[in-house]
């Protein structure tokens, strides 16, 4: 699977079920944006289960934050696009 940030790398799809070329986009909860962009996300879906489960999500997010805080989402210093 491909991130869009190497330092996110790491993180893996033990299953399989992502392909190795696939990109994937991780929005974390400490980001000020995450829960209402995966409102956004939500409000597109055509299946009822899954807008529930993002607005659940989407709800878990908000309550992360106000018990921790949050933030402009960030890179790492060291950061350099790549070439």
């Amino acid at each position: 699977m491909l991130h869009a940030r190497p330092d996110y790398a790491r993180i893996q799809d033990p299953e399989g079920k992502i392909g190795v070329d696939e990109p994937v986009f991780l929005i974390r909860a400490q980001d000020i944006t995450a829960p209402n962009t995966v409102r956004k996300w939500a409000a597109m879906q055509k299946d009822p289960l899954n807008f529930a489960l993002a607005m659940k999500h989407a709800n878990a997010m908000e309550d992360w934050q106000r018990e921790h805080g949050c933030k402009a989402a960030d890179l790492p210093a060291d950061y350099r696009e790549p070439t």
